[in-house]
C-alpha cells in the first residue's frame, strides 16, 4: 500500500491467526518489519510464510506464551535486535471461556485472566521498555464484552474491562516517554475463538440485530483501526479505545442463552433460579 512504515519494527502477539495475523499483514503492507508471537510453532510458521510471499518481506517468529514473562521478554528481543528499535506493538493474544458463573472452574477463570490481563501487562512492560528511548505506539485488542454484559462469559468480560483500564493507565504513565497506548474494541468477528458464536444461528442473528450496520466484522476491519492507531496519523491520540463493531455498543449485549442451554444439556448441570431452561 505504501512505505510509510518502512524499516519500522513491530511485535504482534497472537499473530498466528485471526485479528493478530490481519494486523501483521496490514503493517507489513506499509513496509513494517513484523514479528509474530504465539504458542504454536506450526501456526506461526504458516502465518509467516503467508506474509513472506510479498517481495522483500521481513517476518520473524517468536514462539511463546504471553502469560510467561520470560517468553514475552524474549519475543521483544526478536522483534528489535541489536541493530533496530521497537516502534510498535499489537497486543492481540487473547482467550475466552463460556459457562455459568455459579459453575465456573477456578482454573478456567485464572487462565482467561492470565492471558488477557497479565499477558497484556507483560507485553506493555517489555515493549514499553524497548520503546523508552525513542517512543512508539502500542495497541491492545479489547472487545465489546468489556463494556456490554455477555451472560455466561463472565471471565472474558471482566478481563476485557480490565484490559481497557490497563490501557488508559499505561497511556498516562508512558506518555512522558513518547509512548502512546490505545485499544481497539471489536464486535463479533469470525475468528477461531468466535467460531461457536458465529455458527449458532440464533446467536448470530441476535448479534446482527444489535448492529446498526448489520454485518459481521472481518479481521481486516480491525486491522485498519489498529493501523491508524499505531501509525503517525494518530500521533496526538493516546489512552483511547476505538470501537470497530458495526455500532453494536449503541445497543445491548448479545443473547447467548441458546448456547448456555446446550452447555447445560451436555454437562447435565443442575439449573438454578434464573438459569436458561435446557
Amino acid at each position: 500500500m505504501s512505505d510509510l512504515l518502512s524499516g519500522q519494527h513491530f511485535l504482534i502477539t497472537g499473530g498466528g491467526s485471526g485479528i493478530g495475523l490481519a494486523c501483521a499483514a496490514r503493517l507489513r503492507a506499509d513496509g513494517g518489519v513484523v514479528t509474530l508471537m504465539g504458542r504454536t510453532q506450526q501456526k506461526l510458521e504458516a502465518a509467516a510464510a503467508q506474509l513472506r510471499a510479498s517481495p522483500g518481506a521481513d517476518v520473524r517468529v517468536a514462539v511463546g506464551d504471553v502469560a510467561n514473562e520470560d517468553d514475552v521478554a524474549a519475543a521483544v528481543k526478536v522483534a528489535c535486535d541489536a541493530n533496530s528499535a521497537l516502534h510498535g506493538c499489537v497486543a492481540a493474544a487473547g482467550t475466552g471461556s463460556f459457562g455459568p458463573l455459579l459453575d465456573m472452574d477456578r482454573a478456567q477463570w485464572d487462565a482467561v485472566l492470565a492471558t488477557n490481563i497479565t499477558g497484556t501487562m507483560l507485553t506493555l512492560k517489555y515493549a514499553g521498555r524497548a520503546m523508552v528511548a525513542g517512543g512508539g505506539s502500542i495497541v491492545a485488542i479489547s472487545s465489546i464484552a468489556g463494556v456490554l454484559t455477555h451472560r455466561w462469559m463472565t471471565a472474558y468480560c471482566v478481563s476485557k474491562a480490565g484490559l481497557e483500564m490497563l490501557v488508559r493507565n499505561a497511556a498516562d504513565e508512558l506518555g512522558g516517554a513518547g509512548i502512546r497506548v490505545n485499544a481497539v474494541r471489536p464486535g463479533l468477528v469470525p475468528t477461531d475463538m468466535a467460531a461457536p458464536l458465529v455458527a449458532n444461528p440464533p446467536i448470530q442473528a441476535d448479534y446482527l440485530d444489535q448492529m446498526p450496520l448489520r454485518r459481521l466484522g472481518t479481521p481486516e476491519d480491525i486491522s485498519e483501526a489498529v493501523r491508524f492507531l499505531i501509525g503517525p496519523e494518530s500521533s496526538w491520540i493516546t489512552g483511547q479505545v476505538i470501537a470497530s463493531d458495526g455500532g453494536h455498543t449503541l445497543r445491548r449485549g448479545p443473547d447467548l442463552d441458546s448456547a448456555a442451554q446446550a452447555v447445560m444439556r451436555a454437562t447435565q448441570q443442575h439449573p438454578w433460579p434464573g438459569a436458561p431452561q435446557a
